[in-house]
Parts: structure tokens; sequence; C-alpha cells
């Protein structure tokens, strides 16, 4: 039997190319499986339905290892409890090499290990490389004089009177946030120092 198994990130992302692919190799529609969620793990619905059903000498084709998951660590768990424990054969659209499918299953496999580890190396090297450069570049930014973060917000030199108009309830909140050009939340974070500044002035 022949599986086909897509994932796209989100439910606004489209499956056409992925199905598109899969259709090339007359799989039976009700034996293609779709999630529309990420790949960080393997807890997906859909997936886990594909991995119950599937069985020895069945065939699992994706266009992608990506479409897998994007934990290459977990991929090669998930690799080996597909090929070698549940003995299922599985093809890559994008990467021939990965595919068990040969007359000598030991070779097939033995290949599509060795590159799965190449992956995982790569994909565990550029991970490391990406956070260097981030820390580089945010190491360079902050000698320029860049700051991070969100702008800390500058009070109007009117706020106090603008505290106790609201206060007093002579302007409601979205006035009182208008006048102070900051959002409301922001607004009550300032307006409660101001009332804790008077209630220890006055003890």
């Amino acid at each position: 039997m022949i599986y086909g198994y897509i994932r796209v990130s989100s439910i606004t992302q489209n499956i056409d190319r992925q199905l598109l692919e899969l259709s090339k190799f007359n799989i039976n529609k009700s034996n293609i499986y779709i999630d529309k969620e990420s790949g960080k793990d393997f807890n997906r619905v859909n997936y886990q339905k594909l991995k119950n059903k599937i069985k020895k000498k069945d065939l699992l084709i994706i266009k992608s290892i990506d479409r897998l998951g994007r934990n290459y660590k977990m991929i090669i768990n998930e690799w080996y409890e597909l090929t070698k424990i549940k003995e299922v054969d599985i093809f890559v659209i994008d990467m021939p090499l990965l595919d068990t499918r040969t007359e000598n299953n030991l070779i097939g496999s033995f290949i599509s290990d060795i590159v799965l580890q190449i992956l995982s190396f790569v994909a565990e090297n550029e991970r490391i490389n990406i956070k260097s450069r981030q820390k580089e570049g945010i190491i360079a930014a902050k000698k320029r004089g860049v700051k991070f973060g969100r702008p800390s917000y500058k009070l109007p030199e009117n706020f106090k009177y603008i505290c106790e108009e609201f206060r007093y309830k002579h302007i409601n909140i979205n006035d009182a946030a208008k006048y102070s050009k900051c959002s409301e939340s922001t607004f009550y974070k300032y307006y409660n120092k101001y009332l804790d500044e008077i209630k220890k002035s006055i003890k």
C-alpha cells in the first residue's frame, strides 16, 4: 500500500504543490494524510492517524524531508521507528537518496541513514551559526549605540495635570490616554505610580 503525507505550517498555506507531486505516484486520495500545523514535533492529528494505519512493507511518500518535520533529531528517531520497527519504506521526492526501496533493502536503509545523519549535522550547525551571528550582530549594534527592546515611554510635561483630571473624573480613560499619547494600559501604569507618589508624600 502506498501512502502520502503533506504538511504546511498553517491553515492559510497552500498544499497544491505537494498534492501535485504526490499525484504522480497514483496514490489513493484516502491514503493521503494532510496536516496544517507546525512541524516542531510529531504530535499532529493526521500524522498520528497515518502512523497507526501504515504497516510493514507499505510505502510512505513525502515531497521533502522538512514536510515530515523540522527538528532533525526528532526526524531521525521517527525515521528509525518507521523503517526499522514498523519496517515501512520511505521515499522523499526532493531527495532521491532518501529512498529505502531497493533490491537490497539493507543498502537503501544504510544510505538513507547516512544522509539523515548528515542533514542533522548540517541543520544543527546552521542553528548554532545563526545564533552566533545574531549574538555578534547584537554586540556590534550595541557598540554603535543601537538600543534593543521597546522604547521607554516619556511622560508629557502636563502628565500630572492629566492624572488629576482623570482622578477627579473630569476626563475618561480614553481621553487620558489620548492626551498622554500612549495606550490605556501604559497610562494606568504611570497613573498608579503617580498615585503611589501622592500617598508617600502624605505620609
